[in-house]
Order: C-alpha cells, then sequence, then structure tokens
C-alpha cells in the first residue's frame, strides 16, 4: 500500500516542473489528482510558461503511474476558476486531503527601478496565489473533518534575500508566514501546514536565459553549461541544483502519515545553501 494510499491532492503549476514530479509520486504512492496550470504567458517573466501539450504530458504519467486525475485550465489568480476545479474534482473524486500550493512565477529586475505591474504581477501570483489556492479547497477539508496535510512552495529566498530578485524575496516571505498563520488556523482541524523552501531546482524557471545571466553577468548570453559554477557555489554540497524529484519526495514526507506531527515548520531542501 502506497504512503497516500486512498488520498485526493489538489495541485497547482501542474504541468511541468515541481508540479508534475509532485503529481507522479503521489499517484505512484496511491493518491488521485486535481491539477491545475496557467498554461498561457506571464508578462513579466522571461521563459515560456506550460502549454496545454505539458499539462497533457501530467496526465498521461499520472494515469502510467496508476493514478486517476482531473486536469484543468486554471490561474491561481482567479478565485472562481480554482475554486471550479476543486469543487468538481471533489465531486468526481469524493474527498480532498492534500494541497500543494505549487504555481509561481520568477523575475528579475532591482525594487529601486522596477515597473509597478512586475511587482503587482509577483505578488498576484506568487503570494496571493497561494492564498486563493487554501481559500479555493481548504473547505472541503475542514467539512470532510478527515484532517489534511497542506504545503505552500516558498523559497530559499522565503527565508534570506537574493539580490535581484527583491520582490521574489518579499512574495516567498509572504508565503513563509502564510504557512505559519494558517498552520495555527487550521490545526483545530488536524489539518497541517508547511511551507517547502528549495534551492537552485532544474526546472524551466531556475534554467532559463534570465537565470543564467545573474549568474553570469559577464557574459552576454551565457549557457547553462556556462552558469553551473555560479549555481553551485551557494550551496554546501557539490551540486549546482537539486532536481524536482527530490522536492517531491520531501513533499511525499509532509504529506504522508510519516510527517504526521509535523506542521508550522519551514522544510528546506537546499543542499545546505541556508546555512552557508
Amino acid at each position: 500500500m502506497g504512503r497516500v494510499e486512498g488520498k485526493v491532492a489538489f495541485i497547482t503549476g501542474a504541468a511541468r516542473g515541481q508540479g508534475r514530479t509532485h503529481a507522479v509520486k503521489l499517484a505512484e504512492e496511491g493518491a488521485n489528482i486535481i491539477a491545475v496550470d496557467i498554461c498561457a504567458p506571464v508578462p513579466s517573466a522571461p521563459y515560456e510558461m506550460a502549454s496545454n501539450a505539458d499539462l497533457d504530458e501530467t496526465v498521461r504519467l499520472v494515469e502510467e503511474a496508476g493514478g486517476k486525475i482531473i486536469a484543468r485550465v486554471a490561474d491561481v489568480r482567479d478565485l472562481a476558476a480554482l475554486t471550479a476545479v476543486v469543487d468538481e474534482g471533489v465531486e468526481q473524486f469524493g474527498r480532498l486531503d492534500i494541497v500543494l500550493a505549487n504555481a509561481g512565477v520568477c523575475t528579475y529586475g532591482f525594487l529601486s527601478t522596477m515597473e509597478e505591474s512586475q511587482w503587482q504581477e509577483m505578488m498576484d501570483i506568487d503570494l496571493t496565489g497561494v492564498w486563493k489556492t487554501v481559500r479555493a479547497s481548504v473547505k472541503h477539508m475542514i467539512d470532510a473533518g478527515n484532517g489534511g496535510a497542506i504545503v505552500l512552495t516558498s523559497s530559499t529566498a522565503g527565508l534570506r534575500n537574493l539580490n535581484e530578485i527583491g520582490h521574489y524575496v518579499a512574495a516567498k516571505h509572504g508565503v513563509t508566514g502564510l504557512a505559519k498563520a494558517l498552520a495555527n488556523e487550521l490545526a483545530p482541524h488536524n489539518i497541517r501546514v508547511n511551507s517547502m523552501h528549495p534551492s537552485n531546482c532544474r526546472t524551466r524557471m531556475m534554467t532559463n536565459s534570465g537565470v543564467r545571466k545573474m549568474f553570469r553577468p559577464d557574459l552576454e548570453d551565457p549557457s547553462l553549461e556556462d552558469a553551473i559554477e555560479g549555481f553551485g557555489v551557494i550551496h554546501l554540497l557539490d551540486t549546482p541544483w537539486v532536481e524536482p524529484e527530490d522536492i517531491s519526495n520531501g513533499i511525499l514526507y509532509l504529506v504522508s502519515d510519516d510527517g504526521r506531527y509535523v506542521t508550522g515548520t519551514q522544510f528546506a531542501i537546499d543542499a545546505g545553501m541556508l546555512a552557508k
């Protein structure tokens, strides 16, 4: 029997990256999945968002892993859309046990010169979108009375500063505080809430040209290979990054009975970055 056998998980940003690996990992361990992704451009992001085809591939992989899945296009800035997808999923699967507020973007620039639109887009997606994810789903968990587990994806930038992404730092610090507040608010319902804090994770959000340029500003158009040394220097362990699957392994611990008494914590998978 899997560690989340018979459970149902709602995952945002599920079309690729960490969201996809979370969905597949939980399906392998017995869960059914309610998945959403924006599958549309975000103006301030210097990299392409996931596509409908990416979301279809997540569906294929989850089903291949033995899980059932409802996957819909929805924007975490749209509370009504999120609520409708969760309601549909609960109607089909009969319950909701796990919420992974994973969707987010990372854009770059200096706070002192940043356009208001870029700041606001970051806050709307990476902070308010996390709250809307919980708001759209948690009533099902409360009403069912079965307890549950919520993990909000923050970042090492939710616990310390990182240069040239101050708006991201602010949003992710907000996510850290949101998790602490929700852990207190939802504890009487036996719903556990934790925040996840990855370091560099090898997804499109990290390997794109904007991030590569931040780590190698001396080069006009650095390749990923050019930037690897810069990526790794921030870690204690000898690696430029962690893999999405590493984060999914931590997620599985937090949402399964293995982590049954873990709530209100900041769970870092960071190759020693925060200790350095």
